[in-house]
């Protein structure tokens, strides 16, 4: 290149080195030396290597960034500023301040150009790989000869903290095997963590143990050599059979004369007299602050704006392709609208009362197959645990790297991976993803259930063998704290419904739904399936509680159960109607859904002036208290399972007709 160039390049590198000293300094908080270190790679991946629009910020083909080592968004801040995107120096200014678009780790939605929320080390790093089969799927859909209507790539940047995190070496597993190519990520090794140096926990050879995965690795000694960065990004964009990992060796706190490459760059500002220095050093004026040069402004607004002419381009091509293949141009747009087939709800399946005993996770399994044909961007599996969860698409083959138009995953036992996994599926727009385990194992996933409920983004999450009701397992298998544990992350929707009917229900919901990750709690054991024509239909599911059946007298009780224990309460019911006491049964499958209705519904359902109130479910009994108030009862469980049959298991917890009959009348005695 030409020096004139060559200089504005080093210029601007080292504006956003001050540009993100400045920032944490005002703040008094954040994180300036990665920032600092990663500026060149900053600088080559903005102004060459991306295909990215500021003016359109989801054009669908943009190529996708993702700040593993959330602690460095000042340097992602810096470049969506320089770059065009609507962010202003006001909010550079604002980092870290009460209602800024710029939070101390990246958030998604509050910032045009975040794609994910990052923060929680390992998690973004895991939801490209994510991001990565989203592409694959899509291309595999709708690309045709002439016509690579989908072929961005995702880029990350990750940490030494990302790739200690466990969930990293789950993701990148699956990510060699799937031989995922559309995925570079470049490793800041920088050889310091909070700590000090990161050989006070981490020596091993992270290039042999990715190439071991089956990525493609490289190695960079200077992370300050834009040309060598430039070239091993081509070398990575060249090779569409493996995942790249290039490993950069970047300075901590490059520039700053007392704290670079020590942990005190990577946690804390500065301090005012250090970023004077750093200012020096890099030729600033030290008494400045904020300060962009105006020919780096418009260095990096021109590359900027080359994303609207590549958008222009690939506008004028998708244009051609709607033109030969309609149907197939339709159906993206719609699907990637957030729309849904015009009759596909007439597809869900309606059980019978009277018809064998179906566990709820066989009828989950009966409702995905009878609609997606109907939903082609209905697509997930399980980790491990297909057969048992019911998640396989008979009609569909597996997604692998022979075939990424399947629609079955199989995850393999990586649990928090998949949900990482989930969530950057689920921020493709286009695919409605799902993924199953046991409910117990939904522990190995918290980190990306409570990130999707962050980002209000809709993962499906299937949770089978959902008590002490799945027997002889025991105590490791047997969940106890999970539905309240879920149930207290703010914006998920957790539905455990009592039978097929409602099951089916469960799904229409959870499809619908738009505004965070729904939780499906199903049993492994059979249960019967409720008459809808003697009870209440299971529609009303979509209420989050409603009356099952009513007492043909005024009721003196109401009983409230959600999934298998539901069948308790109206066998309860009947009993309870022998001996001249009336029942209300409230079938209440989802608090979320019922939280969302009026006042008036919720009087309804549970009557201030009816106060008697039993709540039945196995389950401990932490959040009842607000449903059945202070003159009710709880039949939950407080200590850990046993290893034995199903039925002896619940019988030897209290869950018996019996008992619920007998706790029904202490109360109103």
């Amino acid at each position: 290149m030409d020096k004139t160039t060559e200089n504005i390049q080093q210029l601007g590198i080292n504006t956003v080195r001050i540009l993100a000293a400045d920032a944490v300094q005002k703040a008094n908080s954040g994180h300036p030396g990665t920032p600092m270190g990663l500026a060149p790679l900053g600088h080559v991946l903005w102004s060459e290597s991306m295909n990215y629009n500021p003016k359109n910020p989801e054009w669908i083909n943009r190529d996708r960034f993702i700040l593993s080592a959330g602690h460095a968004c000042m340097l992602q801040y810096t470049f969506l500023y320089l770059t065009g995107y609507d962010i202003s120096m006001d909010d550079l200014k604002k980092f870290r301040q009460l209602h800024s678009k710029t939070a101390g780790h990246p958030e998604y939605g509050l910032l045009a150009g975040i794609e994910v929320t990052t923060g929680p080390l390992g998690q973004g790093f895991a939801n490209g790989v994510g991001f990565a089969i989203a592409q694959k799927y899509m291309a595999a859909r709708y690309n045709k000869p002439g016509f690579d209507i989908f072929d961005y790539k995702i880029y990350a940047i990750c940490s030494d903290g990302d790739l200690m995190e466990g969930v990293t070496a789950e993701a990148a597993s699956l990510a060699g095997h799937l031989q995922l190519g559309n995925m570079i990520y470049l490793y800041d090794d920088n050889h310091i963590t909070i700590e000090g140096s990161t050989n006070l926990a981490f020596d091993e050879d992270v290039a042999q143990r990715f190439e071991a995965y089956g990525w493609h690795v490289q190695v960079l000694a200077d992370g300050n050599d834009i040309v060598e960065l430039s070239a091993a990004i081509k070398n990575a964009q060249a090779d569409t059979k493996r995942p790249s990992l290039i490993k950069v060796r970047t300075h901590i706190g490059y520039g700053s004369p007392n704290k670079a490459g020590t942990a005190a760059a990577h946690g804390s500002p500065l301090g005012e007299d250090e970023v004077k220095l750093v200012k020096k050093h890099f030729g600033f004026d030290p008494d400045k602050y904020f300060e962009v040069p105006g020919k780096v402004l418009d260095y990096y607004r021109a590359a900027g704006k080359k994303g609207i002419k590549k958008e222009e381009s690939w506008n004028e091509l998708f244009r051609s392709y709607k033109e030969k293949y309609t149907e197939q141009a339709n159906e993206y747009e719609l699907l990637s609208s957030g729309k849904l087939p015009v009759g596909w709800k007439e597809k869900l399946p309606v059980f019978k009362a009277g018809d064998k005993e179906i566990a709820t996770r066989k009828a989950s399994g009966k409702v995905l197959n009878a609609i997606a044909d109907y939903l082609p961007n209905l697509i997930g599996g399980s980790a491990d645990l297909a057969p048992s969860t019911d998640t396989d698409l008979e009609n569909y083959k597996s997604f692998t790297s022979e075939n990424y138009s399947g629609r079955n995953f199989h995850f393999g036992i990586r649990e928090h991976a998949m949900g990482a996994i989930l969530n950057g599926l689920a921020l493709s727009k286009f695919i409605i993803p799902y993924g199953a385990t046991f409910l117990i194992f939904s522990e190995y996933m918290r980190p990306p259930i409570r990130l999707a409920a962050i980002m209000k983004i809709r993962p499906i999450f299937i949770y089978t063998h959902d008590s002490i009701a799945l027997g002889e397992d025991g105590t490791t298998h047997q969940p106890i704290e999970q539905l309240i544990s879920l149930r207290s992350i703010p914006n998920i929707t957790v539905i455990r419904p009592a039978d097929a009917n409602e099951t089916t229900h469960a799904w229409r919901v959870a499809i619908e739904h738009n505004d965070g990750p729904v939780a499906i709690i199903l049993t492994r054991q059979g249960l019967p399936v409720i008459d809808q024509e003697k009870y209440a239909k299971a529609d009303a599911l979509e209420k989050g509680a409603y009356i099952l059946s009513e007492s043909e007298t005024n009721p003196e009780i109401i009983l409230i159960a959600t999934g298998s224990e539901v069948q308790l309460m109206i066998a309860a019911q009947q009993q309870l109607k022998e001996q001249n006491i009336g029942a209300r049964v409230v079938s209440m499958p989802s608090w979320e859904l019922f939280e969302k209705q009026n006042a008036a519904y919720k009087e309804k359902i549970f009557p201030q002036a009816l106060k008697k109130r039993l709540a039945v479910e196995a389950g401990s009994p932490l959040g009842w208290h607000k449903y059945v108030t202070d003159e009710g009862d709880i039949i939950g469980i407080n200590r850990f399972g046993e290893s034995a049959p199903g039925e002896q298991v619940m019988q030897e917890y209290g869950f018996t007709i019996e008992n619920v009959v007998r706790r029904a009348k202490a109360l109103l005695s």
